[in-house]
């Protein structure tokens, strides 16, 4: 079986998209689109801005989901089984298996990307990787320490684990991991606590805009982040795409769950490859691939 797979915030590059507006009259017409959806000529900012402009939540986040769904949408051979998505990806997921329209999937996206920035501005925060200790240990480095934020956030792939939360809790925690055997606890480049309990004014925001769209019957399950389980269910999936932005990312639980449902081909729709190196740590015996 085939699995699709949709990447997160972290991938993008300069002249994403390009090669793809010049020669595909259906790509062009979909980024054309997204710019008057989103009210900016995102597709400018994607083809020639620098990387520092391409990190800007409000640039990075609909530009991910824009290349990976156009890619999904211009591929003769897309016939997605099963399908999920890291972060920011299980929107793409949830536009490339029918659940949201391009167009009602892109708005989430926007609203998702400024309410996460206000929340980083709200209330300060950073995250950092964990390399080589047992997810067991991390979390329980995590929960003691009582006088701070500071939680799992994304399960990558077996001995690398993302914590997020306070810069405080973050600094603290980074020095126990080392401390407990950790290769490296590198606190990471980013703009705030994501998935974390940081994020609940984020959270609070998205839920209205997520109520108020219009879900469909998906043609295939998601595997969503929440519970690393699949979902056909229009409730559920709202349910738990609105918990996603405070709760843990379960990517390594999620392959784990595609690979036992029959999943032998994971192909990474979207810019980079960062998702097929998690897969392949993940579950070594499978095959990868780029749409």
């Amino acid at each position: 079986m085939k699995a699709y797979v949709f990447p997160g915030q972290g991938s993008q590059f300069s002249g994403m998209g390009k090669d793809l507006f010049e020669n595909s009259a259906k790509a062009k017409e979909l980024f054309l689109q997204a710019n008057d959806i989103l009210g900016f000529d995102i597709t400018k900012v994607m083809f020639t801005g620098t990387d520092e402009e391409l990190k800007q939540t409000n640039v990075t986040q609909p530009a991910i989901f824009i290349h990976s769904v156009i890619l999904a949408k211009i591929s003769e051979t897309f016939a997605p089984e099963m399908v999920a998505g890291h972060s920011l990806g299980e929107f793409s997921a949830l536009v490339a298996n029918g659940t949201l329209s391009f167009e009602d999937g892109l708005k989430l996206v926007s609203k998702r990307a400024a309410a996460m920035q206000k929340a980083c501005e709200l209330v300060p925060g950073t995250m950092a990787a964990v390399l080589a200790l047992a997810d067991e240990k991390v979390e329980e480095i995590c929960a003691s320490i009582a006088d701070e934020v500071v939680v799992a956030a994304n399960y990558n792939c077996p001995g690398q684990l993302v914590i997020s939360g306070s810069v405080k809790g973050i600094e603290k925690a980074c020095e126990l991991m080392k401390a407990a055997g950790a290769k490296r606890a590198l606190v990471l480049p980013v703009g705030g606590a994501f998935h974390s309990p940081l994020m609940e004014p984020a959270r609070i925001e998205l839920e209205d805009a997520i109520k108020n769209t219009l879900f469909s019957k998906p043609a295939c399950a998601v595997y969503q982040n929440v519970n690393a389980k699949p979902s056909t269910d229009v409730e559920a999936i709202k349910l738990n795409l609105i918990a996603q932005l405070t709760a843990p990312v379960r990517w390594t639980q999620s392959v784990q769950n595609m690979v036992k449902d029959g999943a032998t081909t994971f192909v990474e729709c979207g810019p980079g490859k960062v998702l097929q190196g998690l897969v392949k740590k993940i579950e070594s015996g499978t095959e990868v691939a780029s749409i």
